[in-house]
């Protein structure tokens, strides 16, 4: 559900995200063949170079369980500033942003003096402004000379918007806290996700390993992607991983169960490790016109 009807579309000029190379590990989708149904989610994805003067980095070890462990509880209703963009925040990413647009330098001084977190919730021009977002608290600022700010943000909980409290200067609206639902058998539940967490471990590897073949990049091995995480986290990581395709991100966002979550997920690696192993057959055929088409 989308509330689109009832806030301003924001500007282009709102804000730009800083250094796209924050993350090490981000599998670009094309965003045309990504759906919501598992059997046509994303075909292409691929691994881009890390920029060695990257400020942070948005890596598995962002991604602690600090979220989960001291979340509030879920049917608690809070006031919270939210600033709609065109991506997908998830628990536990960085979030770089430049802002610039007037109602957003009014947002920053009043959150600079307040708790630094705001909302970071979803919208396009098809599909509007989603209902489920997400907390981005502010971990490092600058002010700039022309009353700009630079921001590095982390993703903390989930949120669902119940109803709006102003549109201006910029939206405010009332939220509950989102978490996933606990399964009524826990223990057969830990391991099945400690098993699903593994298995889409080694289809990203795969994929990762695949994507820099196809990019005649050099073989390496590929460090572990996991990092001791619990499955909820690493759910949420590798959903910040899903670059180009931020309507699939925000479907994995919206989802209140870990299991589902990874299920997707690993779905959609699988489907792209099949198209990754196709290509590459292609181009080991035919390596002459494989290279000039690129």
């Amino acid at each position: 559900m989308a509330f689109s009807q009832l806030i301003p579309s924001p500007s282009s000029s709102s804000s730009l995200p800083h250094n796209p190379s924050l993350n090490p590990v981000r599998l670009s989708i094309n965003p045309n063949l990504a759906s919501s149904t598992p059997q046509h989610r994303l075909n292409i994805l691929r691994r881009r170079r890390r920029k060695p003067n990257s400020i942070l980095r948005c890596s598995a070890s962002s991604f602690s369980e600090k979220h989960h462990t001291n979340s509030p509880k879920s049917d608690d209703v809070v006031e919270l500033p939210l600033f709609p963009l065109p991506l997908v925040l998830f628990p536990g990413a960085i979030l770089p942003l430049q802002i610039f647009e007037f109602r957003y330098r009014i947002m920053m001084h009043t959150l600079l003096h307040t708790d630094l977190r705001f909302g970071v919730i979803y919208t396009d021009s098809v599909t509007g402004t989603a209902d489920v977002g997400c907390v981005g608290e502010v971990i490092k600022h600058e002010r700039l000379v022309d009353d700009r700010f630079f921001l590095i943000c982390k993703g903390q909980e989930r949120f669902r918007v119940r109803s709006v409290v102003r549109t201006k200067p910029y939206l405010v609206a009332q939220v509950t806290w989102l978490e996933d639902r606990p399964s009524p058998s826990k223990d057969t539940e830990e391991l099945d996700l400690d098993g699903l967490a593994t298995e889409v471990e080694t289809y990203m590897k795969d994929v990762i390993r695949l994507s820099n073949r196809l990019g005649g990049k050099p073989e390496k091995e590929i460090g572990d992607l996991r990092r001791n995480m619990f499955p909820t986290p690493f759910s949420f990581f590798v959903g910040s991983t899903f670059e180009g395709a931020p309507r699939e991100q925000q479907a994995l966002l919206e989802l209140e169960d870990t299991a589902a979550r990874l299920k997707r997920e690993k779905e959609t690696l699988r489907n792209t490790l099949n198209y990754l192993t196709a290509a590459s057959a292609v181009k080991d055929v035919f390596p002459s016109s494989s290279s000039s088409s690129s």
